[in-house]
């Protein structure tokens, strides 16, 4: 059973620190990932106003948010001005196409996106992601082909885009299985890859899930059959650093099992698109992470 590796990039310290350590681990294990990068300023610290959000402050206390991210990344965007990762990083992001794995488009502005989105309108969206879709073109010479919402938070609008942008598929939402989209009357073209895992952020400080154990919980999810595979969403600022053990932990399991471990472009060419269904997207929870995201709905063929 194939499994799909995907790498969400969130900032500016998980792109210098986190990303060159997953590089050199996949390099030693030979596989391919999808990197998603978040290609303008780091504002990460102005996600602290979320701290009214249900379940927020449990997330932030299970998993040590300043430990991975950094005291210095949590003040960007409040107390110290947000550095623009695209513009200081786009040496290392082109070190990862060159490396041979595939490179797409996480958002512009991760804590931008990820709070506003679904509050917002097409206007707003298409601004937010063609200024994602121009860095992106500046520092690869091409246009991006896959998109992957920052905090799997999308709005009808976002289906339409990523049809009339040409992206070949995209990987904003938790599901079980590849599906062509529908969203409040918005059908598109651009085919969904959901995440079929749990993140280690959701697991960790759950139910005796520890970061010594948390590989060992999310190979046992990964162990349940489904039709295409699981797709395993990672971030650079947790697996590429602190929890690079679990990374590695998780692809000797993995490999030890003989699965076959690909990147987003992979999967995508394997699928064959007369047999896959027309499904809604809801916005729900999901256990172990605050406030709703985008989820597979109901299916017709």
């Amino acid at each position: 059973m194939q499994l799909a590796l995907k790498v969400d990039v969130d900032t500016l310290r998980g792109t210098r620190e986190g990303v060159p350590a997953l590089l050199e681990l996949f390099a030693s294990h030979d596989v391919r990932a999808t990197f998603l990068f978040s290609l303008g300023p780091d504002h990460t610290g102005r996600a602290l106003k979320r701290i009214f959000r249900p379940g927020f402050l449990s997330k932030v206390g299970r998993t040590s948010v300043t430990s991975h991210y950094g005291f210095k990344t949590l003040l960007y965007g409040t107390l110290l001005p947000g550095p623009h990762i695209g513009r200081r990083t786009s040496s290392i992001m082109r070190a990862v196409a060159a490396a041979g794995h595939e490179v797409g488009i996480h958002c512009y502005d991760h804590v931008k996106w990820q709070d506003y989105v679904t509050k917002r309108g097409a206007a707003w969206t298409r601004r937010e992601l063609l200024r994602a879709a121009e860095v992106f073109r500046e520092i690869f010479g091409q246009a991006a082909k896959v998109h992957g919402a920052a905090g799997w938070q999308i709005n009808a609008a976002t289906l339409a885009l990523e049809e009339e942008l040409g992206f070949s598929y995209a990987s904003d939402v938790r599901g079980t299985a590849p599906f062509y989209p529908r969203m409040e009357g918005i059908t598109s073209a651009c085919l969904q890859i959901p995440t079929t895992l749990p993140t280690l952020d959701e697991l960790i400080g759950t139910e005796g899930v520890t970061e010594k154990n948390v590989h060992q919980a999310v190979y046992e999810a990964s162990c349940h059959p489904l039709s295409h595979g699981h797709v395993y969403t990672l971030h650079a600022e947790l697996e590429g650093m602190k929890l690079l053990p679990v990374m590695e932990a998780l692809l000797q399991r993995w490999q030890s099992d003989g699965r076959s471990i690909v990147a987003l472009d992979d999967y995508y060419r394997q699928l064959d698109p007369d047999k896959i269904p027309l499904c809604q997207i809801e916005m729900k929870e999901i256990a172990g992470r605050s406030g709703n995201l985008a989820v597979q709905g109901s299916c017709q063929q």
